[in-house]
């Protein structure tokens, strides 16, 4: 039995109605990281929010040149980005630990409705005003000591539950 590469494996290719947006996300290793589990899960766009995103060499050594297939923008601002998609029949679901929040396990998509998936500053998370904004706010079941998951590994897990759904 020989290990399949991305030039023998038999994986569909295909893209999902997603769209990452990051809120002042500026951890070089964890936008490459975004970049890469972007790709592997097809997401249509990434939207980096905030004014000093780190685009260069400590990026691209994570990335793995998944930033050259996957789409990408820019904005300063986040309430002006999630308003746009708000516009455009986005589904807004933050992915945060909340007393309202929804266990990721729990939650159903019930909507064709293209979905942006908010992800929190590494630091404080996603802000009050978005979380606010927010269709759903959805959480990922802790078992350990930490209260928190890294922001990639958590963006890994809830694109593996939305893109099941998205398939099924």
């Amino acid at each position: 039995m020989s290990q399949l590469t991305h030039y023998n494996s038999n994986f569909k290719k295909q893209k999902h109605p997603i769209t990452l947006v990051c809120d002042n996300i500026t951890n070089a290793p964890n936008i490459g990281s975004l970049f890469r589990v972007a790709d592997a899960f097809g997401i249509e766009e990434i939207v980096f929010c905030g004014n000093d995103i780190p685009l260069g060499k400590r990026m691209t050594k994570t990335s793995r040149s998944t930033e050259k297939y996957v789409s990408y923008r820019i904005e300063n601002n986040i309430s002006e980005a999630i308003n746009h998609l708000k516009k455009q029949d986005y589904q807004l679901i933050a992915l945060e630990i909340t007393e309202n929040s929804i266990e990721l396990t729990d939650f159903k998509l019930t909507s064709k409705h293209p979905i942006a998936l908010i992800l929190g500053d590494e630091n404080f998370g996603v802000s009050e005003t978005i979380l606010n904004n927010a269709d759903f706010v959805l959480h990922i079941n802790m078992y350990g000591n930490n209260s928190s998951m890294n922001v990639v590994q958590a963006t890994g897990i809830t694109l593996y539950e939305l893109t099941k759904q998205l398939n099924s």
